[in-house]
């Protein structure tokens, strides 16, 4: 009897335990719920993109609704620029409040590639993998999935990190040599989010940015004041990366309205244009229509087509514009000017 009693609560033992037992399935089941069950969701977080061996943090909001809206809140932690990802039903916005400024395309953003701070296409991206593989780390787990950067072809593959539970921690992008590019780190997220009914509206927001701008602005200095002190461009930024046999073979400096434009012309195999001009303040919010897609750079968002690429940064604008160079090559001159002045 006493023999039975023994290997019966042996057995249950063995039962209990395997019953706490976290398994790869069971982790990937509850992040998977999380996110497709959410009408919505609020979250915070800190981003750090490597460029050029210097490190640009960016303080992350994001909010989603279903119905495919979205409002990505980039603030660059350095110069406090701040941009804005929007997306409703009437397309895909990149709005800049300091200079009163929005670009709009239709464009499949965020689902044409990867996004790290945005829950569902991380999601995606796991889903996707055949080959994901999946370890314990410590008291968490991370799934190692193929990267979709179309532009940027090195950055090869996905750490995503969750607790036993299924809450996301933190994304990795790694290169082909396996160094970390981009980290999004997961500070906060709340799935039970109230919005109001505009609060994806474009209206909506350039109203808030205004207020706020009105509440910084307490000194009596009006925005179109404040932008005059950074009408004029003090230093010259070139690329750090050419094309093969290309060369620097002129710079011109402009007067234009309320300010400056600089265009440097590189020539050879690889000709190119970088165009420089001081961002103007717009008194009433200017919508640009544009063609193109979301590129999230170094310090900025910017807008990538065909023949050019487009970016604010620090109360400058640039443009790097050519008819023969692919996005690839356009963005690895443009990613090499997202530091600070250098000599020529």
């Amino acid at each position: 009897m006493k023999k039975k009693l023994f290997y019966v609560l042996t057995l249950g033992l063995i039962v209990l335990s395997g019953c706490g037992k976290v398994s790869e399935k069971d982790v990937l089941n509850n992040f998977e719920k999380m996110v497709k069950e959410a009408k919505s969701y609020y979250l915070e977080g800190k981003l750090d993109i490597v460029n050029n061996e210097d490190v640009y943090t960016y303080d992350v909001n994001v909010s989603y609704k279903e119905n495919d809206n979205y409002k990505v809140n980039l603030v660059n932690t350095v110069n406090s620029h701040e941009q804005i990802i929007l997306r409703n039903n009437e397309g895909v916005y990149v709005i800049s409040p300091k200079i009163n400024k929005s670009f709009k395309f239709q464009s499949d953003w965020p689902y044409n590639n990867s996004q790290v701070y945005l829950l569902g296409p991380i999601l995606n991206d796991i889903n996707s993998d055949d080959n994901k593989t999946f370890e314990k780390v410590d008291n968490n787990y991370k799934i190692v999935v193929g990267a979709n950067y179309p532009n940027n072809p090195k950055l090869s593959h996905e750490e995503v990190y969750l607790d036993k539970d299924g809450n996301i921690l933190k994304v990795m992008v790694l290169n082909t040599d396996g160094n970390s590019e981009i980290t999004m780190t997961f500070n906060k997220i709340d799935f039970d989010k109230k919005f109001d009914d505009d609060y994806f509206d474009l209206k909506s927001i350039i109203d808030i940015e205004e207020n706020k701008n009105n509440e910084e602005n307490n000194d009596n200095t009006t925005k179109e004041e404040k932008t005059k002190e950074t009408s004029t461009i003090e230093d010259v930024i070139y690329p750090m990366y050419l094309p093969v046999n290309t060369y620097l073979t002129n710079t011109e400096k402009v007067d234009k309205d309320n300010g400056e434009r600089l265009i440097l012309t590189f020539d050879g195999d690889n000709p190119f244009m970088l165009i420089e001009e001081t961002a103007t303040y717009e008194k009433e919010h200017l919508i640009v229509p544009t063609y193109g897609d979301l590129e999230l750079m170094a310090s900025t968002v910017a807008v990538v087509n065909d023949n050019s690429v487009n970016w604010i940064d620090n109360d400058v604008e640039y443009y790097v514009v050519s008819d023969k160079l692919s996005k690839s090559e356009l963005l690895n001159i443009a990613r090499s000017i997202s530091v600070l002045p250098v000599s020529k």
